[in-house]
């Protein structure tokens, strides 16, 4: 389980296919803070450490990426030199920053509009038809990996959504969505608390 507070921008310096993808991320992580077996959030996808390397502060990470996650997240996101928001896994006693996030990715969406506003950035999103009734003002969601509130939500004539957030300057600077721009791909993760209400109206009839 994460928040959605992303404390590190990771690197992919190489990858290999050997059945699963693997993959090795650079990053200021302590090698030896981290177990083999520790989950680290990769742009909102949770993967498993399988090797460690380098030392604090200039770490490689390396994980093995299926098939399956490939598929359904966004488009060359696993190639060598793409940029990664990193999260450890949350620990019991830490503080919830952000909202509860799994690492599993239910979408890509894409940014529709990526506009300076004030000292913010504005974020337009288009979420698909099956996930726009879990999109609510000032309701949570994940994007790459970053835990953001909702600030407007437009529906669509075929079902579909575009939703707005912020990204102030701190968050823009710290993660890799201060360069995000017009036409391109998101990882996005519902609110978990969203997706349990729909079930059970659903079974309310």
């Amino acid at each position: 389980m994460f928040t959605g507070i992303v404390t590190a921008i990771g690197t992919i310096e190489s990858t290999e296919q050997r059945g699963d993808l693997r993959v090795v991320v650079g990053c200021p992580f302590d090698p030896e803070a981290i177990d083999i077996g520790a989950s680290i959030a990769c742009s909102g996808v949770c993967l498993t450490v399988v090797a460690l390397g380098g030392e604090a502060g200039d770490a490689r990470v390396t994980f093995d990426v299926s098939g399956e996650t490939v598929s359904r997240t966004k488009q060359g996101m696993w190639d060598r030199g793409a940029k990664l928001n990193l999260e450890p896994a949350l620990k019991l006693g830490d503080e919830l920053g952000g909202h509860l996030v799994t690492g599993h990715v239910d979408s890509v969406g894409q940014v529709m509009l990526a506009e300076d506003v004030g000292g913010s950035r504005k974020i337009a999103i288009r979420i698909s038809r099956e996930l726009a009734p879990f999109v609510a003002p000032k309701g949570s969601i994940t994007i790459d990996g970053v835990s953001l509130t909702v600030n407007d939500v437009r529906d669509r004539t075929d079902g579909t959504c575009d939703f707005a957030v912020n990204i102030i300057p701190h968050t823009g600077e710290v993660t890799t969505l201060g360069a995000l721009s017009e036409g391109d791909r998101v990882n996005l993760e519902i609110d978990v608390l969203a997706r349990y209400l729909k079930r059970m109206q659903a079974l309310a009839g």
